[in-house]
């Protein structure tokens, strides 16, 4: 049974989302992947809400209800989900559809998407380790338990 907490509610959201068409592309996974840690998604949970998006599983949410409160660091869980999805500097329309309801649930108006991207661009794409922003991200959260 899926636990009852904002991070897992947010997570469906965003799963349901991304299955909209029926595929979930590498950058929407990769989007995904970073967002779970970011939320504190329990790997078993993500394959949970998998199934629940197929519809393979009863949710126990009402999508009706709104999220019971907001994820701590909203703005920073919001600013991972965009370096994943500019780490090509592409931005696909699925990856557009995804971070625009994540925008729409965290309460991000349009002028914070904006100072958030300018900041992502302003950082290097590679440091001075030749690594790339999502490397240095995903390392981020491994080493980072509050994330």
């Amino acid at each position: 049974m899926l636990e009852d907490t904002p991070g897992n509610r947010l997570y469906l959201r965003l799963v349901e989302t991304a299955l909209e068409d029926s595929i979930v592309t590498d950058d929407e996974a990769a989007i995904l992947r970073i967002l779970s840690h970011a939320l504190g998604v329990q790997p078993s949970d993500t394959s949970l809400c998998i199934s629940i998006a197929k519809g393979d599983e009863q949710s126990p949410f009402d999508k009706d209800e709104s999220l019971l409160e907001m994820p701590m660091g909203s703005v920073s869980t919001y600013q991972s989900a965009l370096i994943a999805a500019l780490d090509d500097e592409v931005i696909t329309e699925d990856e557009w559809a995804l971070l625009d309801h994540l925008r729409q649930l965290l309460g991000i108006q349009p002028d914070q998407h904006g100072m958030i991207e300018e900041a992502i661009h302003a950082m290097s794409d590679v440091d001075e380790e030749g690594r790339k922003r999502l490397e240095r991200l995903e390392r981020f959260m491994t080493v980072c338990p509050f994330a």
